[in-house]
């Protein structure tokens, strides 16, 4: 299946200022799956280690750190020849060898002929340990997410939907009656299915959401492992409390986080620490609210009210057990959960694209669900989960701050009025 971000591999893998790749991503996300493809197009050879499996591979790094006596060992263990720009290093599940991860600054400095990729599930959660010694300053980054909408299309045979969408999107010319509903009921598909490749997969070879639920729960129950294996034992109970709670708020009206709904008197110096090994492992996302719309908006921001989301709309629906049925044909009964995921999908699909999201509310008056900086403008987005002629928190906001425009999503066609752009559901992965 294609994922986008093979394209960002290759800028690095052509770049003169290429140094150690760590691809980052919540579990089951697919970074083995996409470094491996990348390797097999792009390479002669590689040379894997994953040291969740592979757990005698730390002793490659036990006496020393220097490329030119780790890089031998690697092909003894991996019984591969190392040919400088023509084999990937690719060491997987790095979080369980601290050293090898410090190795990286070497060879920046020292072996940059070498191509190294790592990668790791829990990697946001482990580097924030002091007994990392993080490369600063000597790798490249990049975060794998869940598959968006436009890959999902794509996986599904659909491609030259994708063109037809974006070219809407361009022009803000509406989409042919037809094609905007089969579009829509496509999206709530992903709804269902979600971003997770093994699910989406799955969806397309069997179109059984039975089996797709069953694929979730396995997921699910593999995060609720994580957070009792990579976690301080004090934080195991509070980390999952929280988990549970971030899915519940999700199904109200307000879905602004509050702390007192995990427990009775809860409060943030209890669960702020479980809500950043969340955020750390890539689980969720906080939005938080903005205090003033203005650049640099991360200056502005209020650490004491946020929204959080989850990784993946899928996850969200099997973690509620919410019934695909009642996805797919818009049941009455889902009327207060829909507003949350709408609002999580929207959100998951400007992740994929680097989109760093805000919110804004003004008490009694107006809230716009996400405030994000598009082309150099600040742009606010509002999103509704079905069709939907009214945009009065929108105004309130263009009448307060007068960006250039600003942006609604829901089931409406694409269109251009009064300063707003509408763009269906379907679409949020061209923003």
């Amino acid at each position: 299946m294609l994922r986008k971000i093979t394209a960002q591999l290759l800028k690095w893998k052509n770049s003169k200022y290429r140094q150690p790749l760590i691809l980052q991503g919540a579990r089951q996300v697919g970074k083995t799956y996409v470094v491996l493809e990348f390797a097999r197009e792009q390479y002669d050879n590689v040379a894997y280690i994953n040291f969740e499996f592979d757990k005698d591979a730390k002793a490659i790094f036990e006496n020393t750190l220097d490329p030119k006596e780790v890089v031998p060992k690697i092909e003894v263990f991996t019984r591969q020849t190392i040919t400088r720009g023509r084999t990937l290093i690719f060491l997987d599940e790095i979080q369980l060898c601290p050293p090898a991860l410090t190795s990286l600054k070497y060879f920046d400095e020292f072996a940059p002929e070498y191509h190294v990729i790592v990668a790791g599930s829990l990697l946001g959660v482990a580097v924030s340990r002091e007994e990392y010694s993080f490369p600063v300053g000597k790798v490249n980054r990049l975060t794998l997410f869940p598959m968006d909408f436009e890959e999902f299309l794509i996986a599904a045979g659909k491609v030259e939907f994708v063109d037809k969408i974006k070219q809407c999107f361009e022009t803000n010319s509406p989409m042919d009656k037809i094609y905007h509903n089969m579009l829509l009921e496509q999206y709530r598909q992903y709804l269902v299915v979600g971003g997770m490749p093994d699910c989406v997969a799955k969806f397309i070879e069997t179109n059984d959401y039975t089996l797709i639920r069953a694929t979730q729960k396995l997921i699910l129950d593999a995060y609720l492992d994580d957070m009792s294996k990579y976690n301080n034992k004090n934080e195991i109970k509070k980390t999952r409390l929280a988990y549970n709670s971030v899915t519940a708020q999700l199904s109200k009206k307000n879905t602004r986080f509050q702390y007192k709904l995990i427990k009775s008197g809860g409060r943030a110096a209890e669960f702020e620490n479980a809500i950043e090994w969340l955020a750390l492992s890539g689980i969720i996302t906080r939005v938080n609210a903005l205090d003033i719309v203005k650049k640099p908006l991360d200056n502005y921001k209020n650490i004491d009210s946020f929204k959080i989301f989850v990784s993946d709309v899928g996850l969200l629906c099997a973690k509620n057990n919410v019934l695909a049925s009642d996805v797919l044909y818009s049941a009455d009964d889902l009327n207060d959960f829909k507003g949350g995921l709408t609002e999580n999908y929207v959100c998951s699909q400007l992740a994929c694209r680097d989109h760093t999201c805000y919110t804004w509310y003004s008490e009694g008056e107006a809230e716009v669900d996400f405030v994000i900086q598009r082309g150099g403008k600040l742009i606010p987005i509002e999103v509704k989960s079905a069709q939907n002629s009214k945009a009065k928190s929108l105004k309130v906001y263009i009448q307060k701050f007068k960006p250039e425009y600003a942006i609604k999503v829901s089931a409406n066609n694409f269109g251009f009025e009064s300063g707003i752009k509408t763009i269906p559901l379907y679409a949020a992965f061209c923003i």
